[in-house]
């Protein structure tokens, strides 16, 4: 037992040290969402709310308004969720409208598009058929277009990037039959030939989307390990592959809960032969060229997110004022009307997260990983109980399929495959779990930095001394500002009273967060990585003030726009008010908690100390 507990711990070193290496280390722009956890607001940041430039909105607003007739005429959604297909017409419309190169620059043939006006696209797909706006998504978000964009070499790009504009899918594989989320256990490898002018690729690949379909695909394997200083280190690198490359197959397309018509599968790779040309970045960077990615390849989704929660909106609304239950509209129940409240001041509140970090995104002058990793934890786990409200409004009609409604005469509404098709968000590109380790982690970076060097064995005694004293100059000033502070709103843009109210809580919640936090990683210190429900918390109060600060900036710039209309400051100063509550029972459950019980009794579930409870039941 022994044996293999201290084999675990060596595994555990292996992926921590893995994933810490593809870190982005440096934090080379500011971030909002960084520095609300270390109790520094920079409301210059994100006021005045940053909007879209009209010459830019100009070009969105006319590419949507073929977009929208084209879905309406051309894709049946419905269809696409009953046979799995997503038309071949469909594929050839949406390459002739460009939708393959909305990312890819004008000089590869693609439309340029900026990440608001991409998002827009996407979100509008989103709103008529998940299937095509996962298929658009994952082919440009996260396929081969966003890397070779970011680092492609300039003949990689001009090989491959005009293809995509002329509408060849592309696809990102990573996970494996055996490996999630922790990539040091990744078995596909790359094999340099004996000449070194290419690699042969072996492996599998899992859940790639895109992937039975897709013309060129990045494929992530391990390369031979490097030495350093004595100790090997595990090489993780990114590969352009072809679909034309012989040893490379589909074995078998997956179906889902949602998502029908998803091209997904299990790829299998044999000895494919890859010309060295065809690495991404470098040997060894594919995990921190994915890493890199997803910081905006992640903002489409809580865009598509968004677009679906509007599109359920507008079915509650009017399905609330047409349905009449004991003498009156459902809507004029209050049950009813609480659930329509609180999902319009969601929606806007993901809409706000969604375009502020868009537009973060397209001005390049923020570091917006934990921005773009907050809005997608946000948006999918909003959405997802925006759906669910959606289906108990409509009630037996929300659990019927679009089809039977049809076929008994019925408006064809499909809010249960709105359910089924955004469930998949809490789980894709990070699931909710991954993204609150990944932003405790980040949030704690500041502190990390400063104090584990200083504790580690590794470190020379002079260096030690030395970060010793930097440290505790920091702090002595650092930690009596999280209690005694002077405000950071410095009125950057005309605000109402509600507004300002919401403003000086997240100034003063920021200050008790990040004093919290500290208190956290002194009191655990190395353990704090074992107390995930803990950091979950942290997370959480995190997360519910970004989406705070980024509905009153909204709000304001709203307001701003149009005075006579108070609809904007009205959702914010609603969401807001049920985030504070919120905000307080996860600080009270950091105090008191049964975080002790709930994991011993999970453990003697998984050890089968309560067999006795799975009694009665189809074995």
């Amino acid at each position: 037992m022994e044996l293999l507990k201290g084999k675990d711990n060596v595994e555990k070193a292996k992926s921590l040290e893995v994933a810490e290496d593809a870190r982005e280390e440096q934090w080379k722009h500011p971030s909002f969402v960084s520095d609300l956890f270390t109790g520094k607001i920079q409301w210059g940041m994100i006021f005045p709310f940053p909007e879209q430039s009209a010459d830019d909105k100009k070009i969105g607003d006319d590419y949507l308004k073929k977009l929208e007739p084209f879905l309406k005429n051309n894709l049946d959604a419905d269809a696409v969720d009953r046979t799995g297909l997503i038309p071949d017409s469909v594929m050839k419309g949406l390459a002739e409208l460009g939708c393959f190169g909305m990312k890819i620059p004008k000089e590869y043939g693609g439309l340029g598009f900026s990440q608001i006006n991409y998002n827009r696209a996407v979100a509008m797909v989103a709103s008529h058929c998940g299937s095509t706006a996962v298929l658009l998504s994952a082919h440009q978000s996260i396929g081969v277009p966003q890397p070779l964009k970011m680092f492609g070499t300039p003949e990689q790009k001009k090989k491959y990037l005009p293809l995509f504009s002329k509408g060849a899918v592309s696809a990102f594989a990573l996970t494996e039959p055996e490996v999630g989320s922790d990539p040091a256990k990744m078995s596909t490898t790359a094999t340099p030939t004996e000449d070194g002018n290419h690699y042969l690729i072996n492996g599998k690949k899992l859940w790639c989307t895109n992937g039975t379909i897709a013309d060129v695909l990045v494929v992530m394997a391990k390369t031979p390990p490097k030495i350093v200083k004595g100790k090997e280190k595990t090489q993780i690198t990114a590969f352009i592959v072809e679909k034309g490359m012989p040893g490379f197959e589909v074995l078998h397309r997956c179906s889902f809960m949602g998502l029908k018509g998803i091209q997904n599968g299990l790829l299998e790779f044999k000895n494919v032969k890859v010309p060295k040309e065809n690495i991404i970045l470098g040997l060894g960077q594919g995990l921190k060229l994915a890493l890199v990615t997803l910081n905006t390849g992640r903002l489409t989704v809580p865009a598509a997110c968004t677009a679906m929660a509007k599109k359920s909106l507008v079915i509650a609304r009017d399905w609330s004022n047409k349905r009449v239950q004991w003498g009156a509209p459902i809507g004029q129940h209050e049950a009813v009307t609480a659930k329509i409240s609180m999902m319009a001041a969601m929606t806007f509140a993901m809409d706000s997260v969604t375009w502020l970090t868009s537009a973060m995104a397209d001005q390049g002058k923020a570091d917006i990983r934990l921005e773009a990793a907050m809005a997608k934890l946000f948006c999918t786990e909003a959405s997802w109980r925006i759906a669910d409200d959606s289906v108990q409004i409509r009630g037996g009609r929300g659990y019927e399929t679009a089809d039977s409604l049809k076929g008994r005469g019925e408006e064809p509404i499909p809010v249960e495959r709105f359910m089924r098709d955004c469930r998949i968000n809490l789980i894709i590109e990070g699931t909710s779990e991954i993204m609150r380790l990944f932003i405790a982690r980040e949030a704690m970076d500041p502190h990390l930095r400063r104090i584990f060097p200083i504790m580690s064995p590794k470190t020379p005694l002079g260096q030690k001394l030395s970060m010793a004293v930097s440290a505790f100059a920091f702090y002595t000033f650092w930690y009596p500002r999280q209690w005694m502070y002077l405000s950071r709103w410095r009125n950057h843009t005309k605000v109402s009273g509600a507004i300002r109210t919401h403003i000086r809580f997240i100034e003063k919640t920021s200050h008790k967060l990040a004093r919290e936090l500290f208190h956290a990683m002194a009191i655990h210190q190395e353990g704090l990585e074992k107390r995930q429900q803990l950091l979950a918390r942290f997370v959480n109060i995190g997360t519910d003030l970004f989406a705070m600060a980024a509905s009153c900036s909204r709000a304001a710039h709203l307001l701003g726009q149009t005075p006579s209309d108070r609809g904007p400051e009205e959702l914010a100063d609603l969401f807001c008010k049920e985030a504070t509550l919120r905000i307080k029972r996860e600080f009270h459950a950091q105090r008191e908690n049964d975080d002790k019980m709930i994991y011993k009794i999970g453990r003697k579930m998984l050890e089968g100390k309560y067999q006795w409870l799975e009694t009665g039941i189809v074995r």
